[in-house]
């Protein structure tokens, strides 16, 4: 899908995203401007932000591409990812930003005045952050190579360094200003090219998608193999073209495929007739469209199992990603917290909708995606797939430069609140060049990362990043906000007990093979006996530890639950020693 407008609408989007940054170093002055915007963001703009930074690589591409090849199971992501919201509005948002914290590590350390809770928090944070910035990175590799043909290693740098410029000019109140507009581009990005894509599969005779066949190329198709694949066929299939088959070199010539496994060498280019059923990647289930269309149809051992291990993961792990909680410490008071989530609920519902439409309408028009692996790039190869010549063209630079603000946006988000935590846990480093050195380091690592992950969908990756926080975090939060028993060693078993075990599992699952072994599920999805271990483990040290409740629980309780009015957050009115 090499096109110059995409090019052009990637630079577009990086270099402005650059000039904001640029601005935001004017008006970025205090140490608190760089950490929470000096808590001076009105609900509607910071709800704007969080839907710009919330709405990442797997909410963009990532979960088209799972509905795509696996059928309504994957809706649970983006329900699971607005209903988490809903927990966060009614749980902890106001209490939060009561607690006057600029980090989740320092909220921890306020409610049970322990460098240690602190330290164990900071790591989790850290290792959170960086799970959930990896996909970003890998999904701008998957943008720019569809849009431009550049080596994977291209899109990961290019945010990188865009991301590490814009933090570093102006902290958290220059990535506002981006974050909000982003998000309004994002939305724009997905609405405006669905519209045209359903009336044009309308004009087409809409046609089904649920018919009992196996998803066929809907024209003679290029097809071009960037990797080794292993591929299944239902059926025999003569192709041509030049590559390399189960160890035979073929130069512009032609050959049966027969049904069965078939292993395909890097760089392989064949064209595949129209008509003829589209064989899938091995690690994929291959189901009719009729099969696909019901649920618990995803090839996967346990489908329940998974499903209620990623509802979980999703509802829980919201309130513990460091960069969507820091952003409610940007917020002038806690009844300000509360209305700005209530917005995002509308923001993230709205959005939503379109990825669904994008990942049905790809089983007819780009089934070859399911052969290759590369189910994430259906938005971006749709548009052109759909409709010829220019208005194609431009259609496919709008979702690119969408997705790009994607990974733009929810990267700077999550760069500020890494460099946060470094700067104040890690490195000791404090003021406004301490963060600065932070954020280089903050974004070094998940670079590092990807040329050793196994590129599974960033949605995938994205859900393992909230099985940690909903292990670990959620329990610190949910238990250090509404229970007066949770104890200091109650609270560091918890998070342990929960946090190691769920990410010792994704990071099995993103660097080795597991293959179709029964206990993938488990690994992929551990969320559903995690989360549990992590809540159990710290209720349960904490009653046997009571010697160790934090000394001033009550008062800290109250300042976490008073209405702002009182003061007690320093939000309220100011007393009459303070006026004088």
């Amino acid at each position: 899908m090499t096109s110059g407008y995409a090019i052009a609408a990637v630079l577009v989007v990086a270099l402005g995203t650059i000039l904001v940054g640029t601005y935001g170093l004017r008006v970025s002055r205090t140490t608190s401007d760089f950490y929470v915007a000096s808590r001076t963001v009105s609900p509607w703009w910071n709800a704007s932000a969080i839907g710009g930074e919330y709405l990442s690589a797997a909410s963009f591409v990532g979960i088209a591409g799972l509905i795509f090849a696996y059928g309504p199971d994957m809706l649970w992501f983006p329900v699971g990812y607005t209903a988490g919201y809903l927990v966060l509005l009614t749980m902890v948002a106001a209490p939060l930003r009561r607690s006057g914290a600029y980090t989740l590590p320092d909220f921890a350390e306020a409610r049970f005045r322990s460098r240690v809770v602190r330290g164990v928090a900071s790591v989790l944070a850290l290792a959170i952050g960086w799970l959930y910035l990896l996909p970003q990175l890998e999904g701008a590799g998957l943008t720019l190579n569809t849009v431009t043909g550049a080596p994977d290693w291209v899109g990961p740098l290019v945010v990188t360094v865009v991301v590490t410029v814009n933090v570093m000019s102006g902290g958290m109140r220059s990535i506002t200003f981006v974050q909000a507009f982003q998000y309004w581009l994002k939305l724009t990005a997905i609405t405006v090219p669905i519209v045209f894509l359903i009336v044009v599969w309308q004009v087409q005779g809409a046609q089904s998608l649920t018919k009992p066949d196996y998803p066929a190329f809907p024209h003679d198709t290029e097809v071009r193999f960037h990797n080794p694949t292993t591929i299944h066929a239902e059926t025999s299939i003569f192709i041509q073209g030049t590559g390399e088959i189960d160890g035979l070199r073929i130069e512009n010539s032609g050959l049966v495929l027969t049904d069965g496994y078939h292993r395909i060498g890097q760089g392989s280019l064949f064209t595949f007739p129209e008509g003829a059923a589209v064989p899938h990647v091995s690690t994929m289930a291959h189901n009719t469209n009729e099969t696909w269309a019901q649920p618990a149809s995803s090839g996967e051992h346990f489908p329940l199992y998974g499903v209620y291990s990623l509802i979980i993961a999703t509802f829980l792990g919201t309130m513990g990603l460091p960069h969507v909680i820091v952003r409610f410490y940007t917020n002038p008071n806690g009844t300000a917290a509360r209305r700005t989530t209530l917005i995002v609920l509308g923001l993230l519902s709205v959005f939503y909708l379109m990825p669904p439409l994008y990942g049905a309408l790809g089983r007819l028009y780009t089934p070859e995606l399911l052969m290759t692996g590369q189910t994430d790039a259906v938005v971006l190869v749709l548009p052109t797939r759909m409709i010829d010549g220019i208005g194609g063209q431009l259609l496919g630079a709008l979702v690119a430069g969408g997705a790009f603000a994607a990974f733009l946006s929810t990267s700077s988000g999550l760069v500020v609140s890494l460099a946060g935590v470094l700067s104040q846990d890690v490195l000791r480093l404090g003021g406004v060049r301490g963060f600065r050195i932070s954020t280089v380091l903050a974004g070094v690592v998940p670079l590092a990362m990807t040329f050793v992950s196994t590129g599974m969908p960033v949605a995938d990756m994205v859900g393992l990043a909230f099985a940690v926080a909903a292990s670990s975090l959620c329990p610190l939060l949910m238990l250090g906000i509404w229970s007066t028993r949770t104890t200091t060693i109650g609270a560091i078993a918890g998070m342990l007990a929960g946090g190691v075990p769920a990410l010792t599992a994704g990071l099995v699952t993103m660097f080795a093979d597991i293959g179709d072994s029964w206990y993938g599920v488990l690994l992929s999805r551990p969320a559903a006996w995690t989360v549990p271990l992590g809540f159990t483990v710290m209720y349960v040290v904490s009653l046997l530890t009571q010697r160790h409740v934090p000394p001033g629980v009550q008062r800290t309780m109250v300042k976490l639950h008073a209405p702002e009015n009182l003061g007690l957050d320093g939000s309220g009115p100011a007393s009459a020693d303070e006026r004088s």
